[in-house]
């Protein structure tokens, strides 16, 4: 017998959640190539481009889904808006992180997005916890963690941002199911 498992699917009101896929590079390259997300990131560099895309899509895809699941953020009307992942980490629960398209920033989505991954972890992959942080030198991702019941644990950890090229500054917060 062949089990093939899918992509977990995860709808809100306008959202959808889903993976990647070969057909969402040119979208995920031009949304991520800005210097203003890029540095909010530990991972991701800058400039961003095809190729990076590219590998970013093939990395998701070979994503053990007992440990990492990385979904695209796709508005029922605008398309493709930005990423949100849930993954194991150095910490004892695992980790959540995301980012949003410029254009679309202050529309909610990463809020609602990130309420939904939540609810998924807790219901799906059975997590009762999930840890996350913000750079800070950006409120704005700690306002949305806020949003989203994520609550400060008074910790600072110096992470290192790719597209910095330097540690910084990281604001530890925790959900709780």
């Amino acid at each position: 017998m062949c089990i093939i498992e899918t992509s977990p699917v995860i709808e809100t009101r306008r959202l959808v959640l889903r993976a990647p896929a070969p057909q969402d590079v040119s979208r995920i390259a031009a949304l991520a190539n800005d210097p203003d997300i890029a540095r909010m990131t530990c991972r991701m560099p800058h400039p961003f481009g095809t190729g990076d895309a590219e590998d970013f899509v093939i990395s998701v895809a070979g994503q053990d889904p007992a440990r990492a699941n990385t979904f695209l953020i796709e508005h029922e009307d605008a398309g493709p808006v930005g990423v949100i992942g849930l993954f194991e980490s150095g910490d004892r629960v695992p980790e959540t992180g995301y980012w949003i398209g410029r254009e679309f920033w202050g529309r909610g989505f990463a809020t609602e997005a990130l309420e939904a991954a939540t609810v998924w972890a807790s219901r799906k992959w059975r997590r009762r916890a999930l840890m996350a942080g913000h750079f800070s030198d950006n409120p704005a991702s700690g306002r949305v963690l806020e949003k989203a019941g994520f609550l400060y644990t008074g910790e600072t950890r110096r992470q290192f941002s790719r597209a910095r090229g330097e540690p910084t500054d990281t604001r530890m917060m925790v959900w709780l199911a």
